[in-house]
């Protein structure tokens, strides 16, 4: 199962504020368990919203808003995404992340093929299958 673990922003993050040594050696070390576990298939983190944007889908239209934008409790700041056995096995990974000071994580499941069922026919499958070998070709 992969879970996305996704780190919310706090006003430091959204000011553009860099981590200390400290912490990104405590990160370091985190991350360097997360990949020597197997756990760890990516993690990053963001840019304030600062320098971001927002686009909206009206039918054929597209409206652009320029960031920052005001709800920090609702943005991210980073993310990872785990490969783990289960999600209580996410939690445990969680409970050990080197965050203090009102971090606020949230975990969530992604999707997998098996779970669109039968829309996810063996030719879409196929396509999806093609299209993630093509992906890591470029990435790696």
């Amino acid at each position: 199962m992969r879970v996305m673990v996704l780190v919310k922003a706090d006003k430091d993050s959204e000011a553009g504020v860099m981590p200390s040594e400290d912490i990104l050696t405590r990160m370091g070390a985190y991350n360097e368990e997360l990949v020597k576990a197997g756990v760890m298939l990516a993690g990053e983190g963001l840019h304030p919203s600062s320098k971001g944007l927002r686009m909206r889908f009206s039918g054929s239209g597209r409206a652009i808003t320029d960031g920052p934008f005001a709800e920090t409790k609702e943005l991210l700041a980073g993310f990872w995404i785990w490969q783990v056995r289960s999600f209580d096995e996410a939690v445990e990974w969680l409970k050990r992340a080197p965050f203090d000071g009102g971090t606020e994580i949230e975990l969530r499941p992604i999707f997998e093929m098996e779970d669109f069922g039968e829309a996810m026919t063996p030719e879409l499958r196929e396509q999806e299958e093609r299209l993630r070998a093509e992906s890591a070709k470029r990435a790696g």
